[in-house]
């Protein structure tokens, strides 16, 4: 089930605190397994949202949330759980089975409200996941345009 290559793309953790964002870069250890992406995030300290936005090989997305009941997840395509452990691995954490082929249909897993409380509706969030003529990381500027975090989101993505 693992990808061979080295996995490409980003892993953000994103943090609002005292009403300002704050971007950071994760790692790339956190595009490969699911737990290390929840750990590195809750070593995070804040009083404020946080959450992670991980792009990987310009294929799919996930969101990950950390809250003390266990991370609210949102994995753009569920078909990419055929390709990739992490995508698998959130698969299982949502308990939902993967699909069975190499479907042509790209659907979401996970929690569509997870940005909701940031400004970010599910209807919303659902539209752009559905955007599938976009790479992972427009559609990630999408979402860091919509919740107010687009300018920290691009500095950091230009640094790394």
């Amino acid at each position: 089930m693992a990808v061979e290559e080295p996995i490409t793309g980003f892993a953000v953790a994103v943090v609002r605190e005292d009403g300002r964002w704050r971007c950071s870069d994760l790692g790339s250890g956190a595009l490969s397994e699911l737990d290390a992406a929840i750990s590195e995030l809750g070593k995070l300290r804040s009083t404020g949202a946080s959450f992670g936005l991980l792009a990987v090989d310009d294929e799919f997305f996930v969101i990950v949330r950390p809250s003390p009941r266990g991370p609210s997840l949102l994995l753009s395509d569920a078909a990419a759980a055929l390709d990739y452990d992490i995508a698998a691995d959130v698969l299982d954490l949502l308990r939902v089975e993967p699909p069975v082929s190499d479907d042509e249909s790209v659907w979401p897993e996970g929690d569509l409200e997870i940005l909701a409380d940031l400004g970010l509706p599910g209807a919303e969030l659902e539209v752009i996941v559905g955007e599938v003529d976009l790479y992972p990381d427009e559609q990630l500027q999408m979402i860091a345009q919509r919740c107010g975090f687009a300018d920290e989101f691009g500095a950091l993505l230009d640094e790394i």
